[in-house]
């Protein structure tokens, strides 16, 4: 296949490769387009066919449901059942980078949902994206552009390098603002699935209640039914092997001393700079603007595997505001393999195939398992 570049401004879209895009999505085919959050890779929502060619580019498990598109409250509206008492709050707050887990209706396909008779729906905060969707004249099924597990796209070119190929067209409109995926909010329960851009304390104000957050929202441990995106497999990981340092800022740079191999961090400008020297590393911002770090997270991730470390270690952040949604992704990232101390790296260290010795893909999977656990 033979994959269309189509490259427009996301404040100025051109009419005409509009429509050609929209064309594909009508058809059934695939394009990848920029949201605010991150790139989607998006078909019509209400073709099953369509939605099975999603899951196959992706190797996504087909029990993992897409987020489906909207381009307005009327078109959401016939996709999912909104109770009567959040209609209008979830009005005011879309478009937006929050998905509401709703009752699905008829017209949408089991594949869309995962099997489940919920639907998450999300009208984007992005002028192509919004413009697509009403030229396509169908809501779109999109989840994030990345190959299932790995980081997902912010940027064309991140989209080029997984689907070139693969799918009918990619639209390039410039890198994605805010850099992590939505919030999803089952409304039913009103418990968050997966927590992002939109952050815990803007729901509890723009609803008068707190919502609930469980232990898969914040990424300490998987669950075990994918109900939304993003929950019940491992997401984000680059092949590399990461390890999440839970501790002090101060201490680390002791806790990696004395590891032996090539070693790589991935981290705050601040903490980059303790550790200037000592091991390549990858800065995604000032630890002081946490939207900065979110915006560059899975950049570094796959700009990691390019450096040819045996391990990598990333760090922590506060979980205030958009830092849940950070914290989510780094928990999946390291598979859920976190040290605090330098004894405890040794340790994961230990696990790991001799310096220099570094496989991707499969092997770097299976590597990762043998190294999980918390310690």
């Amino acid at each position: 296949m033979k994959t269309r570049i189509l490259k427009i401004d996301r404040h100025n879209p051109d009419k005409g490769k509009m429509r050609a895009a929209a064309s594909v999505i009508r058809r059934g085919g695939i394009v990848v387009f920029p949201t605010e959050t991150v790139y989607g890779i998006g078909t019509n929502a209400l073709s099953a066919e369509a939605a099975r060619k999603i899951y196959k580019v992706k190797g996504r498990p087909s029990d993992n449901p897409l987020i489906v598109h909207a381009s307005d409250m009327k078109m959401a509206s016939k996709i999912g059942i909104f109770p009567k008492r959040y209609y209008k709050i979830v009005e005011s707050l879309w478009p937006g980078p929050i998905t509401f887990v709703v009752k699905a209706r008829k017209t949408v396909p089991l594949e869309v949902t995962g099997g489940l008779k919920t639907v998450a729906l999300r009208i984007p905060e992005h002028r192509v994206a919004l413009e697509l969707i009403r030229e396509s004249g169908v809501p779109i099924a999109a989840p994030s552009a990345n190959i299932s597990k790995k980081p997902s796209a912010t940027n064309a070119g991140h989209a080029m390098a997984y689907f070139s190929g693969k799918v009918d067209v990619i639209i390039d409109s410039g890198a994605a603002s805010i850099g992590i995926e939505s919030t999803i909010l089952n409304l039913g329960t009103f418990t968050i699935l997966r927590p992002g851009a939109f952050p815990a304390e803007r729901i509890a104000a723009a609803f008068g209640r707190k919502p609930i957050i469980g232990v898969a929202a914040s990424g300490i441990a998987d669950a075990d039914r994918a109900s939304a995106p993003g929950m019940k497999y491992r997401h984000y990981s680059p092949d590399t092997p990461l390890f999440l340092y839970t501790g002090a800022p101060s201490g680390l740079a002791g806790s990696m001393a004395g590891i032996k191999g090539s070693i790589a961090f991935v981290g705050s400008d601040e903490s980059c700079r303790i550790l200037r020297g000592r091991c390549r590393t990858i800065r995604l911002g000032s630890r002081k603007r946490p939207g900065e770090i979110a915006r560059n997270l899975f950049d570094g991730l796959i700009k990691l595997d390019a450096v040819g470390a045996r391990f990598a270690v990333i760090e922590s952040f506060s979980e205030k505001g958009i830092g849940l949604g950070i914290m989510n992704r780094i928990r999946k990232a390291a598979n859920h393999t976190q040290f605090s101390t330098a004894a405890q790296l040794k340790k994961l260290a230990a696990r790991l195939p001799e310096a220099g010795v570094r496989t991707a893909g499969r092997k770097g999977q299976e590597r990762r398992d043998a190294a999980s656990g918390m310690l």
